[in-house]
């Protein structure tokens, strides 16, 4: 019986070790990098190096009176709370966090932010009462060109983080508008009217809702959206994103 033991416990051994080592083998031929600096992950950091965590420039603004993104909607739309992670630099490691999100296929990148976001609101009073998240949508011919809407894959992350329902069914994208870069602000405006549409009113009737956004820059397509969501009766709206560009 000993002996039986003795061998299994030896097999046990080799197979762990053999495991380890088709690991090592597979991380030497695809490393497993940081997605904001592109050095390689230890193999207890996951998505982002601890350096990277570390010095991200988080905001911080869902724990101020009157931040500065609060005052991108002032005399604009009636918000309840806004919040963003980080601040967004051009060429910065967020914006490579936001680029390998959004055209790189990283939908973890989102996910994995959006849990990071989530998990700071939720320590709030002012988000702990959120009852829906809901992304910003993509128009339908876009979503099947990139195969994902990256907002969605942040309100995954948030919702999971605050224990909240992720809702991208209710509010939806009507007009597939040009993309919002080198646009002034009136023209960002312009390019966002009437491009949203409720699908469920009911569903979004007196709840609060997070609405959410990869980046932030004027605001103008968080405040179309926002006027078309305040309609409903009895809501409560805030914002939140993971790159706040400041003008």
């Amino acid at each position: 019986m000993f002996d039986k033991f003795y061998y299994f416990c030896v097999i046990i051994t080799m197979a762990m070790k053999l495991f380890a080592f088709i690991e090592d083998f597979v991380s030497l031929l695809y490393p497993n990098v940081c997605a904001a600096c592109g050095n390689s992950l230890f193999k207890h950091e996951e998505i982002v190096c601890t350096y990277c965590l570390y010095h991200l420039p988080k905001t911080n603004y869902h724990l101020m009176e009157a931040s500065p993104l609060d005052k991108v909607f002032w005399g604009r739309v009636q918000l309840a709370h806004t919040a963003a992670l980080y601040t967004f630099h051009k060429k910065g490691k967020v914006q490579h966090l936001i680029h390998q999100l959004k055209y790189k296929g990283r939908m973890d990148v989102g996910i994995y932010l959006g849990k990071i976001l989530g998990a700071d609101l939720a320590k709030t009073k002012a988000f702990a009462n959120v009852d829906k998240v809901i992304p910003v949508p993509l128009h339908p011919d876009k979503q099947r060109k990139r195969g994902y809407n990256q907002s969605e894959q942040i309100a995954i992350g948030m919702a999971k983080a605050m224990d909240a329902e992720m809702d991208s069914t209710s509010f939806i994208r009507t007009v597939d508008t040009q993309t919002q870069t080198k646009k002034s602000r009136f023209a960002r405006w312009e390019n966002v009217k009437e491009i949203f549409q409720v699908a469920s009113a009911n569903e979004l009737a007196n709840k609060h809702i997070l609405l959410v956004d990869d980046v932030i820059t004027t605001g103008a397509t968080l405040e179309s959206a926002a006027h078309i969501l305040l309609n409903i009766e009895g809501v409560t709206l805030s914002v939140a994103c993971i790159g706040y560009a400041r003008e």
